[in-house]
């Protein structure tokens, strides 16, 4: 608490992120998800590697205690670090108030841990994540508790508007533009004038600008995605050319079906894009290509997204951000849907084996990376000087896992 540190990968550039910093550092001025280069020179700090692995298994223990006290349909875990809780039901049952139920769960986190909590208490889910994210963290008992008409007193004039969540720089550059800097002329607004603005969006500000929020734990829990996809994504560490960066896709396909076969789902139909860098910064270019029937074997899914990446994407273009998404992934059944030209029995049957084989393969490659780690079993592109595979297998979420293998 008292110690200058922040964690980030020192191995990386002055641009890259810093992941945290203390709370000695916040009262020089150093923002948290800051970049290294934006610390002052004149700040003696200490930089501690990332260890993401033991950042889950901490976060995993905190949960552990949490059922201890709770039922999992009461929680929602929102990120790594935060965690919703629908306390409703619970307060007759300890026969304590909000703030007594709190401080009796943070201090069994702190001793049972070691790591200290901080705790919001709303109305709703809007208000506690505001009075965890603004009140709690300069609350002596670091514990904000905020109510409707809490949070219209003490928070209508604070600045500025992008501490509240969901306020990008964006929006609030936006809102400035029509002379709103604070809630409560948000609150106040004209209504029409925010719908031109943010379309249906406008709701939504508008209802937490009154410290509104409809949705609730239940409505979180019954809620059911139309479509589901698998994604993958980097920033590459430097500019990539065209055939460097194919390297890139080709290994970023490849692990994505590893994922869909040890899901059991399949895809139909993967989407790429790619960011370019240097003097095109800004740019991107992409596309989709579709599998009827759904399908997750490299064998036919990396010639199909290779022959969509030369196509679609500049090769005079240097690159920095690539992303895939593998859309509309269900559970597979075992089906797979031939083309009406496939007449002959024959054909179907050696479509059908040649899919059974090469899913057999995949599986095989898994059961060898899960006993024996990522990095156990690896092609040749992924040995290329500009691959990137073996180094994101040691990774956690873009950052280092702090775990050998």
């Amino acid at each position: 608490m008292t110690t200058n540190l922040v964690v980030a990968d020192s191995e990386r550039s002055d641009k890259t992120i810093c992941l945290a910093v203390s709370p000695s550092m916040k009262t020089l001025g150093v923002k948290n998800r800051c970049r290294v280069f934006e610390i002052p020179k004149n700040i003696d700090y200490i930089m501690a590697t990332p260890r993401m692995q033991k950042y889950i298994d901490y976060s995993a223990e905190i949960y552990g205690i949490y059922l201890k006290y709770f039922s999992k349909e009461d929680i929602h875990v929102y990120s790594i670090d935060e965690s919703f809780i629908d306390i409703t039901g619970y307060l007759s049952t300890y026969k304590c108030t909000p703030k007594e139920l709190a401080i009796r769960v943070m201090e069994d986190v702190r001793e049972s841990i070691g790591v200290r909590a901080t705790c919001g208490i709303g109305s709703n889910l809007y208000l506690t994540k505001i009075a965890l994210d603004i009140t709690a963290k300069h609350s002596p008992d670091f514990i904000g508790q905020l109510d409707e008409e809490s949070y219209r007193s003490t928070l209508w004039n604070y600045k500025p508007l992008t501490d509240f969540w969901r306020i990008g720089p964006g929006i609030a550059r936006r809102l400035e533009k029509i002379g709103i800097y604070t809630m409560g002329q948000l609150a106040n607004a004209d209504e029409d004038l925010l719908y031109d603005l943010f379309g249906v969006d406008a709701e939504l500000l508008m209802d937490h600008a009154w410290g509104r929020e409809p949705v609730t734990m239940r409505d979180i829990k019954e809620y059911k995605p139309k479509t589901n996809c698998i994604s993958s994504g980097q920033v590459l560490m430097r500019d990539y050319t065209f055939d460097e960066c194919r390297t890139i896709i080709k290994e970023m396909t490849d692990a994505v079906c590893l994922e869909m076969t040890q899901k059991n789902l399949v895809t139909d139909s993967i989407t790429l894009y790619v960011g370019y860098g240097s003097y095109w910064k800004g740019l991107r270019d992409g596309g989709t290509v579709h599998f009827e029937g759904g399908c997750c074997e490299e064998s036919k899914v990396i010639p199909e997204v290779l022959g969509l990446y030369d196509r679609c994407i500049c090769p005079d273009y240097m690159i920095r951000r690539v992303s895939l998404t593998c859309n509309n992934v269900t559970s597979d059944d075992g089906a797979r849907q031939l083309s009406i030209f496939d007449l002959t029995e024959t054909v179907k049957e050696k479509q059908k084996h040649d899919s059974e084989r090469d899913r057999a393969l995949q599986e095989a490659v898994l059961s060898i990376k899960e006993k024996y780690g990522k990095n156990a079993m690896l092609k040749g592109v992924n040995f290329r000087e500009e691959a990137t595979g073996r180094q994101r297998n040691l990774q956690i979420g873009g950052h280092k896992s702090g775990e050998e293998q």
